[in-house]
C-alpha cells in the first residue's frame, strides 16, 4: 500500500456525527421501508452489516426525529438494548446499540416523523401533473439521519440494497440501480454496489416516466415534464464523453437525471447514478445545462473522492466547479467557459462582501463546530476552490495538472479525504520540493487565509466585453431597443442585468422591460436577477410575475436574495411576509430554515 493510500484509511474526527467509526462501523445497509403518503411517514427496518474494529460492546448511529421501536442483532433477530441520547441542536440524538464483540449484523426497526427535514411530501397540486402526490429526499449535509438511522458522516461509506413499497400508481427511484417502469405491486428493489457516504442516500416517489438519452444516460420526470426535459438535456452523452476524456472512466455504470417538482431547494443534487435536478433549468434553449456538467463532475469529485468532514467541503465543490468548467469548455468552447468563470467570480465577490472580507468563513478550510454545516455551503467552497485549482493549473500547465488530478482521483477512489491529505498529496506528487512553485501555488493564501490572495487576477471574457459595450451605449442614451443583443446567451443577459445601476427610473425600467421582456423571461436566472432591480426600484409591473415565481420555485439560490431585497424596506417586508405565508408550504426545510430566520 502506498503512503497516499495508507493516509486515506485514517478516519478524521467529524464534529457533526455522534458515530464512532474508528470503534465500530457500518459497511452495508439493507433498507426495507413502506412509504405512507397519508401519514407522511416512512417505516420499516435498516439492517447493517458492521465491522467491530475494537471489540467494543456498543455501536453508535445518528438519528434526528426518528422513532426507534426495536433493535435486533444477527440473522436470528435477537432483541438488544438501545438508548437514544440527549437531543442536540442540528445533530439530533445518538442511537447507542448494545452489541457483542462478534456481532456482524444490527437491525433497527423505526419510523420517521411527518416533519422529517430531509423529506418533502408534496400534494398533487404541487406537482407538474397535479394528479398524484410526490416525495423526494435531500440528505446533504446531515439530513440522512432524519429518514434513516445511519452513521451520518461523509467519512463513512456504505454499499446498500433496498426494498421500497409505494402506492401502486407511483414509481420509486433511488441513488442506485433503478427500475424504468412501474410494476403492479408497487414494490421496488434497489442495489448500490459502490460504497457511498450517507449524504448521497436518496429516494424519490412519484408519477414518473423514463426516457433514454444515450447508452448510459436517461431522464426520469413527470409525464407533463418529460418532453421538455429530454430536449433540454439532449447533450448529456456529450458531457459524459468529455468528462471521461479528461479524468478517466465513469465508475457508476449509469448516469441518469430525475427532474423534480419546483420546490426542490437546490439546482441539483449529485446522488450517484441519479442526479436530482430542479426544473428551473428547463429554459427551452439548453442555456443552463452547465448545472448538469456540474452534477456529472461530482461523479468524480464528491462521489468518488469525498470530503471526510464538512469543514473540507471545498474538496467536493471547488474540484467540481473546476471540472464543470473544463467539461463546458470541451463541449462549447473556451469563450463559453470564460463567461461562466466571470459570473462565478461575481458570485464569489458578493459572498465575500456578505460575509466580510476578513471573515473566517471566507477561508477554504472551515471550522463549523457547533454550527449547522449548511452554513459552509457557500460560493467560497465552490468558486474560491475553483480559482485555487485554476491557479495551480496556471503554475504547472494544464497537461501536468490533468495528470495530477487523474492520479488523485485514482489514488483516493471510493474513499474520503481531507484538506491535510490533499495537501500532502499535492506536495508529494506535484510540488516535489520546488520552493518557487510552492510560492506560486500559495497554499496558505488560498486555503487558510480569508478573502482572495493578493495578486489574484479576476477572470475576463471576450463575449462579455461586447455586453459591456452595449451597456455603456445604453448608459450614454441609446434606447434599449436599439442595442445590439443579437444571439446573446442567458449568460450575456445575466451579465448585462448585473451591470444595471441600483437606482433606475420607472421609465428606464419600463424601456428595458419592453425591449427585452425581462419580467416574462422563461429563464429563471435572468428572472431572479431582474426581480432584484424591480424590487429596489419599486417597479410594480413585475409584482405579479414576482409573486408567481416565489410561490412556484423553491430553489434557495433564488429565494434568499429576492426575499432579502424585499425585506430591506417596511413595505417590502409586508409584501414578503404575505407571499411567504402562501409559498412556505411549497418549500423544502433546507430553504425554510434560511427564510424563517430572515423574515421573523
Amino acid at each position: 500500500m502506498t503512503a497516499a493510500q495508507n493516509a486515506t484509511q485514517q478516519t478524521p474526527n467529524d464534529v457533526h456525527s455522534f458515530a464512532k467509526p474508528a470503534e465500530a462501523v457500518a459497511t452495508h445497509l439493507d433498507l426495507d421501508i413502506d412509504v405512507n403518503f397519508n401519514e407522511k411517514v416512512l417505516s420499516g427496518t435498516a439492517s447493517y452489516l458492521i465491522e467491530n474494529k475494537t471489540g467494543t460492546d456498543k455501536i453508535v448511529f445518528d438519528t434526528r426525529g426518528l422513532q426507534v421501536e426495536k433493535v435486533y442483532l444477527g440473522d436470528n433477530q435477537e432483541e438488544t438494548a438501545f438508548e437514544l441520547g440527549e437531543e442536540q441542536q442540528y445533530l439530533g440524538r445518538p442511537l447507542t446499540v448494545t452489541i457483542k464483540p462478534d456481532t456482524r449484523k444490527v437491525t433497527i426497526k423505526y419510523k420517521t416523523s411527518p416533519d422529517a427535514a430531509a423529506l418533502q411530501w408534496l400534494n398533487p397540486q404541487q406537482t407538474a401533473g397535479k394528479k398524484h402526490p410526490f416525495l423526494f429526499t435531500q440528505s446533504q449535509a446531515i439530513l440522512a439521519r432524519t429518514w434513516i438511522p445511519i452513521q451520518d458522516s461523509p467519512g463513512v461509506r456504505i454499499t446498500y440494497s433496498a426494498k421500497v413499497k409505494v402506492p401502486k400508481e407511483l414509481l420509486a427511484v433511488m441513488s442506485a440501480e433503478n427500475p424504468v417502469e412501474k410494476n403492479a405491486e408497487g414494490v421496488y428493489t434497489f442495489e448500490m454496489k459502490q460504497p457511498i457516504p450517507s449524504y448521497l442516500m436518496a429516494l424519490s416517489v412519484g408519477d414518473l416516466v423514463f426516457e433514454k438519452i444515450g447508452p448510459q444516460t436517461g431522464i426520469y420526470a413527470e409525464p407533463a415534464t418529460i418532453k421538455a426535459a429530454t430536449h433540454e438535456f439532449a447533450e448529456m452523452d456529450k458531457m459524459l464523453e468529455a468528462a471521461e476524456k479528461l479524468y478517466g472512466k465513469y465508475r457508476w455504470d449509469r448516469y441518469d437525471l430525475l427532474v423534480l417538482p419546483p420546490s426542490f431547494p437546490f439546482g441539483g443534487m449529485e446522488n450517484p447514478r441519479l442526479t436530482f435536478v430542479t426544473p428551473t433549468v428547463l429554459a427551452k434553449d439548453r442555456s443552463l445545462t452547465s448545472l448538469i456538467a456540474h452534477e456529472l463532475a461530482h461523479s468524480w469529485s464528491g462521489n468518488l473522492v469525498t470530503n471526510a468532514t464538512w469543514d473540507d467541503f471545498w474538496l467536493n465543490e471547488g474540484f467540481t466547479v473546476y471540472f464543470e468548467r473544463r467539461i463546458m469548455e470541451e463541449v462549447y468552447g473556451k469563450d463559453y467557459a470564460d463567461m461562466l468563470n466571470v459570473l462565478g467570480y461575481q458570485d464569489l465577490q458578493n459572498t465575500i462582501n456578505d460575509l466580510g472580507a476578513n471573515s473566517e468563513d471566507t477561508r477554504l478550510k472551515l471550522d463549523l463546530e457547533g454550527r449547522d454545516p449548511d452554513e459552509g455551503l457557500t460560493d467560497i467552497a465552490y468558486e474560491k476552490g475553483n480559482f485555487f485549482l485554476q491557479n495551480i493549473e496556471k503554475a504547472v500547465g494544464r497537461e501536468k495538472f490533468d495528470a495530477f488530478l487523474n492520479s488523485y482521483f485514482n489514488t483516493f477512489a471510493f474513499q474520503s479525504t481531507d484538506t491535510d491529505k490533499f495537501l500532502n498529496f499535492l506536495r508529494t506528487e506535484l510540488i516535489k520540493g520546488d520552493e518557487q512553485l510552492a510560492k506560486q501555488i500559495n497554499v496558505e493564501g488560498w486555503i487558510f487565509s480569508p478573502g482572495l490572495p493578493e495578486g489574484f487576477e479576476a477572470p475576463t471574457s471576450t463575449r462579455f466585453a461586447k455586453v459591456e459595450d452595449a451597456f455603456r451605449s445604453w448608459q450614454s442614451g441609446t434606447p434599449a431597443a436599439q442595442l445590439n443583443t443579437k444571439d446573446w446567451s442567458s449568460h450575456e443577459w445575466l451579465h448585462f442585468i448585473r451591470m444595471l445601476p441600483a437606482g433606475m427610473s420607472q421609465q428606464q425600467m419600463a424601456d428595458l422591460d419592453k425591449a427585452f421582456n425581462f419580467t416574462n423571461s422563461g429563464n429563471s436566472e435572468v428572472l431572479a436577477a431582474w426581480f432584484i432591480h424591480a424590487i429596489n426600484n419599486k417597479y410594480t409591473t413585475a409584482d405579479k410575475a414576482l409573486e408567481t415565481f416565489l410561490t412556484n420555485v423553491g430553489r434557495r439560490k433564488f429565494l434568499v436574495p429576492i426575499y432579502k431585497a424585499l425585506a430591506a424596506t417596511p413595505e417590502g417586508k409586508k409584501k414578503a411576509l404575505a407571499i411567504y405565508a402562501k409559498a412556505r408550504p411549497n418549500y423544502h426545510a433546507v430553504a425554510t430554515v434560511s427564510l424563517d430566520d430572515m423574515l421573523k
